[in-house]
């Protein structure tokens, strides 16, 4: 049996024995359930748990043997599974040599981008499963012919003269009209009654949208969770220790010198980081009450002007629009038909231009500045969709205009016999000007400017010098064309594949911008702050997207002559519909209290329940991580005492002490924290050094601190290699 340390002959009454302590412990580890392998021992000391937990001489039952032979397998094809995922991973080549040249934060924009690749593909796979497939399997009944409709409008509208033949195929794809009878946009899915048929077609389509927002919701918040920067819980005081880092960095296992550069790059952006946010805290930490004051009244007057630019911004975005819808009949139709999303890329341009002028001005610190101008850019790329939205309803749903063809139909039927393909068409043209944008702005800005940058000298090129790739802003560019393909989940269901070929050639534009046409930017970014944010603004997108389309499908009437659901005030009428049809009398009462106001009351009290356990929970949480940081202080500076006062004994002379003889020089003896005690960490058993003992915060006496007084659970235990329970 092994034997603890040994420890002093004084004792305080009332305290166990160590052997007593030592059994419970081996006691407490064979009747653990915690795997051998998750045990922070050494392998010598996990062989010997193994052995107290299965004696040699004793035969386990073979359902036990087969049980754990079962989970090593499962654990095992788990774990080369997942080597497999990350092996065959998209981009997991590129993303680890952009992460070890440029750092994870800009390495985090490019996961970004692969990660809302996924979302689209998702909900593709959802379109075309619950909607496309059973549409071209089932083959559903001819709907009939379309409702003669007798509309008495002021005026016809008639295709724009003086545009050449030859244009026009070109503009008709790029204005989506070429794909107008196809399965890209709404007006083309067309099934018969819902009684007729075996599969509901509209309800699949109906719901389709609302699951693909439902599950990137989920995904994005769960990325968001698993993102959320460290700091929130240890405090804004906490400093990651650099010597970890510095010690514990480097991969041994790297055998290939572009893999070792690769290391030492990204190395050198983490202790970046790290020097810069602990520049960045010592400054705020500086700051006085007057320069506190001032710098709030400064940023009330930035962002009084800031919020005037947005205002300004969104209203051009809206009479944009209005003028585009409609001047439908003039020569210039076609290129009026890209004027609101031309107005939107200008605004979103010079937007933050405008914004880091005004930030300039007031002389704040870099890492203030480029915080200021991100929030007044993401205000403003969520607010010009968003009046980009509002703009189409008035003018095509009549919201707030009273028109009289929007009487008797509930839309403007003369200018729009099928709106929601007008609605489509919109989307459909914004997503590709915003590719296009993407496009140009890389081969006729970015590589030109770093053409003549490389190929000329002189003080104005050097200023010049090449672009800057700033994250946040070709993030905000990506979350945008993202909020379109959901608003247009409903009008234009394969909106996704489209994004989808966006996103997967603009992950390979902007590689070669970063690589060979731009700079890394001067602010580094730390990759769990900056996936929290990407997140955050793809939630507010989200949310931007999910509103106008619940207000449709609820309350807006459908067109007339197109679309799935032309014999319905609203799409969701279809769900009352297929509930008389398909559920009992049970089910209905069922679904219809579940729908009602009686049930919105239990679900709102359980709802208040689990938030307030989940606030106790963290409150909790929060409360034990302050105990035991002053727990930690408390401990740190009593090892300090005892070193100071270890200084102050006289040395052992040979005869004094029983153990190993230390060198007389005191320099020569490494500084321990428990003089005299095998302390964590310590290479092997040790005598107690004599003198006098330490009083500790109980009142115990002991030589070594953690002995007597500490409690059992604080006692450490030594194994054969050195580790200590």
């Amino acid at each position: 049996m092994l034997l603890p340390r040994s420890v002093s002959s004084e004792r305080a009454p009332g305290v166990p024995e160590p052997e007593e302590l030592w059994e419970a412990e081996m006691e407490r580890l064979r009747g653990s359930g915690t795997p051998v392998r998750g045990l922070p021992y050494a392998m010598m000391d996990k062989r010997l748990i193994w052995q107290l937990r299965e004696p040699a001489g004793v035969q386990t039952l073979r359902w036990q043997r087969w049980q754990r032979r079962r989970q090593t397998v499962e654990r095992r094809l788990r774990e080369a599974a997942q080597r497999l995922a990350r092996g065959l991973g998209l981009w997991e080549g590129a993303l680890y040599e952009i992460g070890g040249l440029f750092g994870t934060g800009i390495r985090s924009y490019f996961t970004f981008l692969r990660f809302l690749l996924l979302l689209n593909l998702l909900s593709l796979l959802l379109t075309a499963s619950f909607v496309l497939l059973p549409l071209v399997w089932l083959r559903p009944p001819d709907p009939g012919p379309t409702l003669n409709l007798t509309l008495q409008c002021p005026g016809s509208r008639q295709s724009p003269p003086g545009v050449l033949r030859f244009h026009n195929q070109l503009w008709h794809v790029l204005t989506g009209r070429a794909f107008t009878n196809t399965y890209l946009f709404y007006g083309a899915y067309r099934v018969g009654p819902e009684s007729s048929s075996v599969y509901s077609i509209r309800l699949a389509y109906l719901l389709s949208p609302l699951a693909c927002l439902l599950l990137c919701f989920c995904g994005t918040l769960r990325r968001m969770v698993k993102g959320l920067p460290q700091k929130t819980l240890l405090g804004q005081g906490y400093q990651a220790p650099l010597s970890a880092k510095v010690f514990s960095s480097w991969d041994f296992c790297i055998r290939v010198q572009e893999a070792a550069t690769i290391k030492k790059h990204e190395i050198s952006n983490e202790f970046k980081v790290e020097l810069e946010e602990g520049r960045r805290f010592q400054l705020m930490q500086q700051q006085t009450r007057a320069q506190t004051a001032c710098r709030l009244l400064s940023y009330l007057r930035v962002n009084v002007l800031n919020g005037l630019l947005v205002v300004g911004a969104i209203s051009a975005i809206f009479w944009a629009t209005k003028y585009s819808q409609d001047n439908k009949e003039e020569s210039l139709f076609l290129l009026l038909q890209y004027l609101p999303p031309g107005v939107i890329a200008l605004v979103n341009f010079l937007g933050p231009l405008l914004f880091t002028f005004l930030v300039q001005l007031e002389n704040y610190p870099p890492n203030t500045e480029v915080n200021l101008t991100l929030i007044w850019c993401v205000v403003l790329k969520l607010a010009s969709l968003g009046m980009f939205s509002v703009s189409l309803g008035q003018t095509i749903l009549c919201i707030g205009r009273d028109k009289s063809s929007c009487e008797s139909y509930g839309y403007n039927v003369c200018d729009y016999q099928c709106w929601e393909n007008s609605v489509g068409e919109e989307l459909y043209k914004l997503s590709i000007f915003n590719f296009l944008l993407t496009v140009a702005f890389a081969f006729l800005v970015t590589l030109p400017r770093r053409l003549l940058v490389d190929r000329f000298s002189g003080r104005f090129w050097a200023w010049l010098e090449r672009e800057e790739f700033l994250v946040p802003k070709n993030v905000l560019d990506i979350v945008a064309g993202q909020t379109v393909t959901w608003m247009g989940l409903f009008y234009c269901p394969l909106l996704p594949l489209l994004n989808s070929v966006f996103l997967f050639l603009t992950f390979y534009i902007k590689k070669y911008t970063l690589l060979k046409n731009s700079r890394a930017s001067s602010r580094p970014f730390r990759a769990s702050s900056s996936t929290f944010f990407f997140q955050l603004v793809l939630l507010l997108g989200l949310l931007l997207a999910a509103v106008p389309l619940g207000y449709v499908v609820s309350s807006i009437h459908s067109s007339w002559d197109c679309g799935l659901f032309t014999n319905y005030s609203a799409p969701w009428q279809v769900v009352p519909e297929l509930v008389a049809l398909g559920l009992p009398p049970i089910g209905q009462r069922a679904l219809h209290y579940l729908g009602s106001h009686a049930f919105s009351f239990p679900l709102l009290i359980m709802l208040s329940l689990v938030l307030t356990v989940c606030v106790s929970q963290t409150q909790a949480n929060a409360r034990a991580i302050h105990r035991l940081r002053k727990q930690l202080v408390w401990v740190q500076e009593k090892w300090h005492l005892v070193e100071d006062l270890s200084r102050l004994l006289p040395e052992p002379g040979p005869s004094d002490s029983p153990g190993p003889k230390y060198p007389a020089s005191q320099a020569s003896r490494p500084q321990s924290f428990c003089p005299g005690c095998p302390c964590p960490g310590s290479p092997g058993h040790q005598a107690p050094r004599p003198g006098p003992s330490v009083v500790d915060a109980a009142g115990l006496r002991s030589p070594c601190p953690g002995q007597h007084g500490a409690p059992a659970s604080a006692r450490r235990f030594r194994f054969p290699s050195g580790a200590e329970l």
